[in-house]
């Protein structure tokens, strides 16, 4: 579903085309640095990809402030440091071989990568994350749990695959092989969505079997959750190389939200005292923040094009009863008897319908005429309650170009039920194409509310042989008699 001006769930509150903003969805976050309750947005600049990276804090519409880096931006998150009042998240931004970690918007730490001797408390998790594994280098990671009771590591690697590692496993315990390679991996629920280069969207449960694949209209570009805990609402943010950014809840698009440009990044959540925000950033450096309405409401339906959702919906087929599988075994046993009496009955059945049809072309039992030089088509009508019937005849001439003459009609019905005042009359030349009405009229003479057949017979001058033939089925009189 497009969304226009009138019926958008989103509120347009930012939009500056020349921010000058390069990045993607990793070096975006969301984070109260201040502890004042008002969320800054805080962005890892790529700059130029040579010079001018830059660590942007972002408060409401305008540049907060701006730390230079000595290298590219590849991640940036925000977590607590200590327990101390008011708690507030320190910025760690992974550039170069180096980890940054910023607290109040000021340089804290520098760590090098790979670290130096670390704490002796923390050297046997630094030992069990050692031997972790995987076949491929990863491009992508998401982790999800706490490391001393049940974590899960997902990693997309550089092979086409996605391996699922878990707590007390060395070795990959699950793997994905895709078809094509991932850009984009995200975690919602138990689920995680894959967002492929062949422009699909695929999910997977947490053993790695496929659950549903999306078609998407163009290349993915970035991809993001959108989480809404006072709805207990989540989603998927697809943005997409056609300038649109589709919302998928499991495999339905509910939304789809047109920007004037390319998305880059993509990033929702708490942005200074409104919990639904989603902010993007573009491809030429332009930033974009919408604000999602208290109104808005998701339908589960799915608006893309394609089969409905009942048809994916497994069908809860019942246990095989013994009936059942003794009908089974007998078939199995008699399978070449059974197929043998099948084609039996059924050359029998073709066998009566062709002497049906030959029966009626012969003696004209059909309302179109099998003949070439007179080809004909009546069809008949019966207006009245009774006892006096109008019986209106419809006949035309179907040929292309050539005219039919020499023709009458003659009717046969039993004299005791009815009484015709024309049981026999021609029929004026017929031209092809037009529709000939010919009326006659019925009597009904009997009281005893019982009904017959008409015969009528479309006849040729010098042949015995009737054109067309007809049965009416006259309805029972429900009328008096006038003396």
């Amino acid at each position: 579903m497009k969304e226009n001006s009138e019926t958008s769930k989103w509120l347009d509150a930012h939009y500056d085309p020349v921010a000058n903003l390069y990045t993607f969805s990793s070096c975006i976050a969301l984070a109260d640095l201040h502890g004042d309750g008002e969320n800054k947005l805080v962005v890892g600049d790529l700059g130029t990809g040579s010079c001018n990276m830059k660590l942007k804090v972002y408060r409401g519409t305008g540049l907060m402030s701006e730390n230079t880096l000595l290298d590219l931006p590849t991640g940036l998150v925000s977590f607590l440091m200590d327990q101390h009042e008011p708690r507030t998240p320190a910025i760690a931004v992974a550039s170069g071989p180096f980890i940054y970690v910023y607290k109040n918007l000021r340089p804290y730490f520098k760590f090098t990568l790979p670290p130096l001797e670390v704490n002796a408390l923390e050297q046997d998790v630094w030992n069990q994350a050692r031997e972790m594994s995987v076949p491929s280098a990863p491009t992508q990671m998401d982790v999800t749990g706490q490391f001393d009771v049940e974590f899960r590591i997902t990693v997309a690697c550089r092979n086409g695959n996605i391996y699922i590692l878990r707590r007390d496993s060395p070795k990959p315990k699950y793997c994905i092989e895709l078809s094509s390679h991932p850009v984009g991996l995200v975690r919602m629920g138990k689920s995680v969505v894959v967002g492929c280069a062949q422009e699909t969207l695929q999910g997977f449960t947490q053993k790695g079997k496929k659950l549903w694949t999306a078609c998407l209209p163009a290349p993915v570009t970035t991809m993001g959750v959108m989480d809404l805990p006072t709805r207990g609402f989540q989603a998927v943010l697809v943005g997409l190389a056609n300038c649109e950014v589709h919302l998928y809840r499991d495999k339905n698009l509910i939304s789809t939200i047109k920007t004037p440009d390319v998305v880059t990044s993509i990033c929702f959540g708490r942005y200074g005292r409104e919990d639904g925000t989603l902010i993007m950033t573009t491809k030429g450096g332009g930033l974009i923040v919408k604000i999602l309405k208290r109104t808005a409401v998701f339908d589960d339906r799915d608006s893309a094009p394609g089969p409905p959702l009942a048809q994916s919906i497994r069908l809860n087929i019942p246990k095989k009863t013994k009936l059942y599988v003794d009908q089974t075994m007998r078939e199995r046993e008699n399978a070449v008897a059974m197929h043998r009496a099948f084609q039996m009955d059924l050359s029998r059945l073709r066998l009566a319908a062709a002497r049906a049809y030959v029966k009626a072309l012969e003696s004209s039992l059909t309302p179109m005429s099998s003949s070439l030089s007179e080809p004909l088509k009546m069809n008949a009508v019966v207006q009245g309650l009774g006892p006096s019937f109008k019986l209106t005849l419809n006949i035309q001439n179907t040929a292309a170009c050539r005219p039919v003459m020499n023709l009458a009609i003659s009717f046969l019905y039993d004299e005791s039920l009815y009484s015709m005042r024309t049981a026999f009359f021609k029929i004026p030349l017929l031209v092809p194409g037009l529709n000939y009405p010919i009326d006659t009229f019925v009597e009904c003479l009997s009281d005893k509310g019982i009904s017959d057949i008409i015969k009528v017979f479309v006849l040729r001058e010098g042949k015995s042989a009737p054109l067309l033939t007809a049965h009416i089925n006259m309805p029972v009189s429900e009328g008096l008699a006038l003396n």
